[in-house]
């Protein structure tokens, strides 16, 4: 086996391993800021592909897409933070299930 090929599959392997933590940790778990360090966790596996591939292909488009990636995530996670802290503010607390209805 050619030693590019088993990095390849390697490198597949950490990143399908990122993003299912990251799925597993959205979906599983009930505290908003382990929420949005999960949903951080899917992003930088999809920029770990993303890099990989612009590596093998020798292409820049891979690494310019991370770069508007790691943008969106900087801004999402401003947004996210915010909305966390003013949500603690209001209710005293950041668990997801004492969020279901929010009134006023």
């Amino acid at each position: 086996m050619n030693f590019s090929i088993s990095i390849t599959y390697w490198s597949h392997f950490v990143v399908i391993s990122m993003f299912a933590l990251g799925l597993l940790g959205f979906l599983l778990r009930k505290n908003a800021i382990v929420v949005l360090m999960s949903i951080e966790l899917m992003l930088n596996a999809v920029n770990l592909l993303l890099i990989e591939t612009s590596m093998r292909t020798n292409t820049p488009e891979g690494i310019i897409l991370v770069v508007f990636v790691i943008t969106v995530a900087a801004a999402e996670v401003a947004v996210g933070l915010g909305i966390v802290l003013n949500l603690y503010r209001l209710k005293g607390t950041v668990k997801l299930d004492h969020f279901r209805n929010l009134q006023g």
